[in-house]
């Protein structure tokens, strides 16, 4: 390690340095690449804090972090909201402790209720520690045979279900298709939905490591899904499905079309994302062989007492979820992207 002094810095418009980093550590996910910084921006107008340690012009850690400050929810130094996994990645103990060290001076300065740090395996034994969500990864064979053969049984005659149905699907460079579907089924959860120019956002930003697979029904689009792409990996990220998608089974044909997509490009993983416990979507990941591993977010309480509790399944959103659920879908895509925005 060089003598030179380590210094924490926050990233400007040359991201160049930080993606080679991203690219070169094997701890590194798609959530931390800069892009992330452009697209929260610009579709949300948070201020975002992008660290990295550096030593004599080298990076030697990263750690992405943005301030979302909601009347509504909370005010908070996430890293990294609308993003599974967070948290720094360091090539050495000095660089990681010292980015930390530097979000929580940040959190302290700014007034924030808390930093949460979305780690992926728990890293501070002193901070309060969250289990509420899972993620759901696995490794894929390298044809379609023997990924539907890793199916359970009962899931993959669901599947098949879905194939004799008649349903195709292709893929789309936009979200053109899918945003319909997704506004509907955020609706159905009693999710505010996000807005198409965010989609739009992640798609242009992220390009070729970004598409949209959209299944339909004698034309007519039923499920599609956002998918970011990264390293031998595949992420399905944003889905959505119409009234028709439970009847012809568009939900499982979907993720199953993915595989045989991703496989058909050399993919090797398949990260399922972050589902509640015991909800209807851990479950469903479940029932296709997939075992979920604990996500263990991380808080450095600067302004609270208590960690935070803004999930839907805590009772107080109960009624307001309701009454979401029952508005007309046109409003909901109104409003939703103005509430949506301070989720994180």
């Amino acid at each position: 390690m060089s003598s030179d002094s380590l210094d924490i810095r926050t990233l400007g418009s040359d991201t160049t340095a930080w993606e080679a980093f991203v690219a070169a550590q094997p701890e590194a996910t798609f959530f931390h690449r800069a892009g992330w910084k452009e697209v929260i921006e610009n579709a949300f107008g948070h201020r975002c804090y992008f660290l990295y340690a550096e030593r004599a012009g080298q990076i030697e850690g990263i750690l992405p972090i943005v301030h979302i400050k909601s009347r509504l929810f909370a005010n908070a130094l996430i890293s990294t909201p609308f993003c599974v996994y967070g948290g720094a990645v360091a090539e050495n103990e000095e660089a990681e402790a010292a980015l930390y060290a530097e979000a929580c001076e940040r959190a302290n300065a700014l007034g924030v209720d808390y930093f949460e740090s979305r780690e992926r395996a728990p890293r501070h034994d002193d901070w309060p520690r969250k289990d509420l969500y899972y993620t759901f990864r696995r490794e894929l064979a390298d044809n379609d045979d023997d990924n539907l053969k890793l199916i359970p049984r009962k899931q993959r005659a669901v599947v098949r279900k879905g194939i004799k149905n008649g349903l195709e699907w292709a893929i789309d460079e936009d979200v053109d298709r899918l945003y319909p579907l997704f506004a509907y089924n955020m609706r159905s959860l009693g999710t505010p939905v996000f807005s198409q120019k965010y989609l739009r956002e992640l798609m242009r930003v992220f390009g070729k490591d970004c598409d949209v697979l959209t299944v339909t029904h004698e034309g007519k689009p039923v499920a599609a899904v956002l998918n970011f792409y990264f390293r031998d990996e595949v992420l399905p990220f944003y889905s959505g499905a119409g009234p028709e998608a439970r009847s012809l089974k568009a939900n499982d044909y979907l993720y199953w079309a993915l595989m045989q997509h991703a496989v058909a490009h050399g993919i090797r993983i398949f990260d399922f994302g972050r589902s509640k416990v015991n909800t209807g979507p851990y479950n469903f990941k479940r029932h296709w062989g997939f075992e979920p591993q604990p996500l263990p977010y991380e808080y450095y309480l600067s302004g609270i007492d208590e960690m935070p509790d803004i999930s839907p399944n805590n009772p107080k959103y109960s009624v307001f979820i309701q009454a979401w659920q029952k508005l007309p879908l046109s409003v909901t895509r109104i409003v939703g992207p103005w509430l949506s925005r301070d989720l994180g």
